[in-house]
């Protein structure tokens, strides 16, 4: 199935790009756990657009007593009161970025993140806060010792977000892609090694009709799977009832 673009008439005129992209993890994790993940590790899809925080609301106010008389004279306590804190004493402007994602977790020892796979959205890309907050979110997973996959497909946005998680970890320029290289796939591993802490990475350029790549997963030092994105893109691409023409 050749790579499509989600993002421009005719095809985003007639199929939402969330609605593939939501597809799309979905056929990630099912195919990971049918084929390659061991009976101890699971994948699940993460769709958030937009915060997945709690949003702001007031307090409703609660009869001071904390109790109440039901029907018949019976007496139920109510629970407990919502503590308010003091006003902040500041307040930071942020961005919550988008979420398009896979995670893989190890239950050995309860549910533990050990990968990710990302699809990168358009809001990812937009703005140079969008940017650092997906690239820091990589960053940390990265720090963290965690094995991610960002692939990019967007092709109304034309930052580079590989260059940016770069940046964000001080690595050398020369491991950045071509700032005119707007799609791509890119899989990191870190590891710990005799010589030091490295990451691994594997960096695979896309371009509209072509095949999409298989890259490495790492689970744990000893353990990687093949990721097969033309395979489950195909899939959800069939799915959704899209085709090349």
């Amino acid at each position: 199935m050749p790579l499509l673009d989600h993002f421009h008439p005719p095809l985003s005129a007639e199929r939402r790009w969330e609605s593939f992209h939501s597809s799309w993890a979905t056929k990630l994790a099912d195919t990971l756990t049918e084929r390659w993940l061991p009976p101890n590790y699971i994948a699940e899809e993460q769709v958030h657009l937009g915060p997945s925080i709690e949003i702001d609301v007031a307090t409703l106010a609660r009869d001071a007593s904390g109790i109440r008389e039901e029907e018949g004279g019976a007496v139920a306590t109510l629970g407990p009161k919502v503590w308010t804190p003091p006003a902040a004493d500041a307040v930071i402007p942020s961005v919550f970025p988008d979420t398009f994602e896979v995670r893989i977790l190890s239950t050995d020892t309860g549910p533990k993140l050990v990968a990710a796979i990302e699809l990168i959205s358009p809001g990812n890309k937009d703005r140079p806060a969008e940017r650092r907050a997906f690239a820091t979110k990589v960053a940390s997973y990265l720090y963290q010792g965690i094995s991610v996959i960002i692939v990019d497909i967007v092709t109304n946005r034309r930052a580079n977000l590989h260059n940016e998680v770069l940046r964000v970890m001080e690595a050398a320029e020369t491991l950045q892609l071509p700032p005119e290289m707007t799609l791509y796939a890119v899989a990191y591993h870190p590891l710990r090694r005799s010589q030091g802490d490295e990451i691994d990475i594997w960096r695979s350029p896309l371009v509209l009709g072509g095949d999409l790549p298989t890259l490495p997963l790492g689970l744990r030092a000893d353990l990687v799977i093949p990721v097969d994105f033309e395979l489950t893109y195909a899939e959800a691409c069939l799915r959704k009832r899209l085709t090349a023409s």
